[in-house]
């Protein structure tokens, strides 16, 4: 028996994303101990806020605070987050979208990941090099 696989329509199908998206970070050998060991994550709190922040970026939802990246250029001052650490992460978030949903708002969602992705690693590097100008 095949489950059919809807569209990301509600804050419901957000909550499913990101709980099982993460559930697959946090097991990953790569992702895993930078979320769990160095960034010593507090999933309790994390997770609402990644509810609101994908809230507002597929359905413009207010309610989003916080700074990611921010939190990402603190994080790589602590470990290496580079082209495997996002390709990772997009290859997750990918898999676990298409796992669970099928529709417009689904390759929405697929896009918005690699673009954040691209415009965070892109931050990195050039606050990489400007720290090394320093």
């Amino acid at each position: 028996m095949t489950t059919e696989r809807l569209d990301i329509i509600s804050r419901d199908d957000i909550v499913r994303l990101v709980d099982t998206f993460y559930g697959h970070v946090r097991a990953d050998d790569i992702l895993g101990p930078i979320f769990d060991d160095v960034a010593g994550v507090d999933w309790a709190g994390h997770l609402p806020k990644m509810y609101a922040f994908w809230d507002a970026v597929l359905f413009g939802t207010a309610g989003f605070k916080g700074n990611p990246l921010a939190a990402h250029l603190q994080l790589a001052q602590l470990t290496p987050l580079g082209t495997r650490e996002f390709g990772r992460w997009i290859e997750l978030f990918h898999g676990t979208v298409d796992a669970l949903f099928s529709g417009p708002m689904a390759e929405e969602a697929k896009a918005r990941a690699s673009r954040i992705a691209i415009v965070m690693q892109h931050h990195i590097i050039a606050d990489r090099g400007l720290s090394a100008l320093a």
